[in-house]
């Protein structure tokens, strides 16, 4: 077996109008449009794809109090100044890496983790 490529990944969402400010307007993902036979919306980063998808309820246990040490999403990012500053402004949380690399954490509307690492 020999994979090549991430497609995509599915993160589930409880309010689509929520989610899609965060991940279009504050993040500034852009929005694709897809036919879909379900509630959600989908990105494109690159070559990649992040859908999300309407559900009642979503897991929100993190269990370890560094984010990075739960399961998340990773962006890369060309300023990570930049993107600390459009959260705070926001009022969006963020942690920084507990490694101690350019990169830093924050949690969507619904608790998903997401990392932004500058390379």
């Amino acid at each position: 077996m020999q994979i090549t490529q991430s497609l995509h990944t599915a993160i589930l969402v409880t309010d689509l109008e929520r989610s899609e400010h965060f991940y279009g307007t504050v993040l500034g993902l852009s929005k694709i449009d897809r036919s879909l036979n379900y509630a959600g919306a989908w990105y494109q980063v690159g070559d990649y794809q992040l859908h999300l998808i309407v559900a009642p309820t979503v897991p929100t246990e993190n269990p370890n109090e560094k984010w990075g040490r739960n399961p998340h999403i990773a962006f890369s990012v060309a300023d990570l100044d930049t993107v600390k500053q459009e959260l705070l402004n926001h009022n969006y949380p963020i942690q920084a890496s507990a490694s101690g690399r350019a990169a830093l954490f924050t949690q969507d509307p619904d608790g998903n983790i997401i990392e932004f690492s500058q390379q």
